[in-house]
């Protein structure tokens, strides 16, 4: 077997290893809120997200096909600068699921292969129509992530909850919650796992030596199936952050948070764009918990996630670019 075959073949083990990983790094993203409010008991949430994360990441490759044209132009792509990319990445996202932070593993992703986009050919083979994309999606998504609860929490007092007894609130919203959640977690599967088939996909030009305008068929199922098995792992470690640490929910609450959320996903996905789930649910919770009063949201906590974000960006292109580097070399 040809070293170049042994060497993609390695490549893509790794985007698999990144998207199963990036399934029970993000499962808080569609669970945390059901678990907490007790809708649904942990093997209950874990077995619809896995579900619905595979549903939804087989439902368009619109974010795969940015990652893999948008980034780093395909007649730039080698498998040493997907390879760092995916290391860097990987690093990055076991680092924070170990410290218990919300990370976003897209950025991860995205500046990791920036990063390493910069030591094989430095800045002006970064494309910056899709970092750019990517950026307004940085910006835009928790923005509304934390607006969009509010404003539906409006309505929903004026229109509805005012008229329902608590306990009936209570009862009515555990099961529309169920159904939030899942739309939350098929949501998640359409955005994130589409960006392991862009890697993917950019790791086949860079093989190949040609430019692929489709992500083929194995490409989607197997990393629909990987980030699917991922998801039924789980992250306690931040299911217990995102769901018990922010602010204390109720079936009304996470219900708010997961559709104002899957919302702002699926519309991201359908545009191509590649946000951070955990940006977009985490500011929800805290937009959610804002409406029971400012101090109602363990502001504390909120920082050391918001801390991550902020980190993520540049460590990742650092890392990104210094694994390229070591990687040719140590001829690796």
């Amino acid at each position: 077997m040809e070293l170049a075959l042994i060497g993609l073949i390695v490549i893509l083990a790794l985007a698999l290893a990144f998207d199963f990983i990036n399934g029970f790094h993000d499962t808080a993203n569609a669970i945390a809120t059901s678990v907490a409010t007790k809708v649904l008991t942990p093997a209950q949430a874990i077995g619809m997200a896995a579900v619905m994360n595979v549903v939804g990441a087989l439902t368009g490759t619109a974010v795969a096909k940015t990652i893999a044209t948008d980034i780093v132009p395909q007649r730039f792509a080698t498998l040493e600068l997907v390879g760092a990319a995916l290391l860097s990445a990987v690093f990055w996202n076991l680092y924070t699921w170990w410290r218990g932070l919300p990370s976003s593993s897209s950025h991860a992703l995205i500046f990791s292969l920036v990063g390493a986009g910069v030591a094989a050919g430095g800045w002006g083979i970064i494309v910056p129509k899709g970092v750019t994309k990517t950026l307004t999606g940085l910006v835009t998504s928790p923005v509304l992530g934390f607006l969009v609860p509010i404003v539906l929490m409006a309505l929903l007092s004026w229109l509805v909850l005012r008229h329902m007894r608590p306990r009936s609130v209570t009862r009515n919203f555990r099961w529309l919650q169920i159904f939030s959640a899942a739309f939350m977690a098929f949501s998640h599967g359409g955005n994130d796992a589409q960006k392991t088939m862009g890697i993917m996909t950019f790791a086949l030009s860079a093989y190949f030596g040609a430019q692929l305008d489709h992500v083929p068929l194995w490409v989607i199922l197997s990393a629909a199936a990987a980030m699917g098995l991922g998801t039924a792992v789980g992250g306690w470690r931040i299911i217990r952050t995102m769901g018990f640490k922010v602010v204390d929910l109720k079936p009304v609450d996470g219900f708010v948070a997961e559709t104002s959320a899957a919302l702002i996903i699926e519309t991201a996905s359908r545009l191509g764009i590649p946000v951070s789930t955990t940006h977009t649910i985490s500011t929800s919770i805290m937009g959610v918990g804002t409406t029971k009063g400012f101090r109602k949201v363990k502001w504390q906590v909120a920082g050391r996630i918001v801390q991550a974000w902020v980190l993520t960006i540049p460590v990742c292109i650092v890392l990104g670019w210094a694994i390229h580097k070591l990687i040719l070399l140590t001829g690796v």
